[in-house]
């Protein structure tokens, strides 16, 4: 596993956006970003799950966090920029973003596969993150250390069979952190990355693998080291790097 023991402290005072936060990772890194003192912007599709969320890192004791219910799949430009403009009005900054929001779609062969589902996911998984992203930037760059983490797959980086338009969408995503990253390569105060999670207990792995035994993996929480070193001020010099979350690896080497 990722090895970075965070301090109590290490995002006090930052505003930090999560999209897919109801459950999964998303939650699970709400959560850790809120307990060590960042004002989350909590994004998703269910204002519910969000709500829940919200309803946790308040009665830890966390600061108060934002619900910003956005449907990615239905999502167009001038939301994007309506949400770039709240966030603005709001905050007045913001210090990160966690692209963590997706959706497997089919597991079948490309020969196979519907287009109209190949299109949803690359709306969600691969659209969504950049757009977003694009309308955030100026918001970014008004903070002193401002990070941003995009999700990646291990099947991403080599492709799979009938992992149809999930594994194109991640290999596309790990193109548009590299192509980012070496944008803004000379801007110290603003980072871009990507984390693949690996096989997490989560909804979307078990709906992957059917007939997985969930408890034989890591918990969403369990592989939070890597979100929260991507996210923190150690990894200021860190920027153009996909690492895995389940990685035998230590901050020290990146």
């Amino acid at each position: 596993m990722f090895n970075y023991t965070a301090p109590n402290d290490l995002l006090k005072e930052r505003i930090i956006l999560v999209t897919g936060a109801g459950d999964g990772i998303g939650r699970a890194t709400a959560l850790a970003y809120a307990k060590t003192g960042a004002t989350v912007i909590l994004l998703g599709r269910t204002e519910a799950k969000l709500d829940a969320v919200y309803d946790e890192i308040e009665a830890a004791g966390g600061a108060q966090p934002a619900i910003i219910p956005m449907d990615l799949d239905s999502a167009t430009e001038p939301d994007y920029i309506e949400l770039s403009n709240t966030l603005f009005d709001t905050f007045g900054r913001l210090d990160g973003v966690v692209h963590n929001a997706g959706v497997l779609g089919a597991r079948t062969s490309i020969e196979n596969y519907d287009p109209i589902t190949w299109e949803k996911v690359m709306r969600i998984n691969l659209t969504a993150p950049f757009i977003m992203t694009q309308t955030l930037l100026p918001l970014l760059r008004r903070s002193e250390d401002a990070s941003i983490i995009f999700t990646s797959s291990g099947v991403g980086r080599k492709g799979r069979a009938y992992w149809g338009a999930y594994a194109v969408s991640k290999f596309a995503t790990e193109g548009l952190m590299q192509t980012l990253a070496d944008e803004i390569e000379n801007e110290p105060n603003l980072r871009v990355n990507a984390i693949n999670p690996g096989g997490t207990r989560t909804p979307m792995r078990a709906y992957a693998y059917p007939a997985e035994d969930p408890f034989k993996l890591p918990t969403p929480e369990e592989i939070q080291p890597a979100y929260l070193f991507l996210m923190g001020p150690d990894s200021k010099q860190v920027n153009g790097q996909s690492i895995d979350a389940q990685g035998d690896m230590s901050a020290s080497q990146l």
